[in-house]
């Protein structure tokens, strides 16, 4: 089966784009893919607690929440601030991601 990364860089702030987007996410998981979500830039923004309908139904649905380390620190966000379900990674693991054979990537 595929594996997916989708690649979330606005955050909730910019509209109704963003949850859009993880919903397709969240859909993918619950059909029983393997899916990681990955936020950066402005999107680490929606690993906050309340911030995004969409990103709490994507993990119930068992996706794997990934947050950009760097992002997050430039954003004054620390690990605790974050939902418990979500990962703090560096780019060198993303980049190990989208090099596995049968990774799809979405960048949003």
């Amino acid at each position: 089966m595929t594996d997916h990364l989708l690649i979330e860089s606005g955050g909730p702030e910019t509209g109704p784009a963003c949850e859009r987007f993880v919903a397709d996410a969240a859909r993918l998981a619950g059909d029983g893919h393997h899916v990681v979500l990955f936020l950066v830039e402005n999107g680490v923004t929606a690993a906050l607690p309340g911030a995004s309908r969409g990103v709490r139904a994507f993990l119930r649905g068992g996706g794997e929440l990934w947050v950009d380390a760097f992002s997050a620190a430039q954003r004054a966000l620390p690990a605790a601030d974050l939902l418990s379900a979500s990962r703090l990674v560096e780019m060198d693991e993303v980049a190990a991601k989208l090099l596995q054979p049968r990774v799809r990537a979405v960048w949003h």
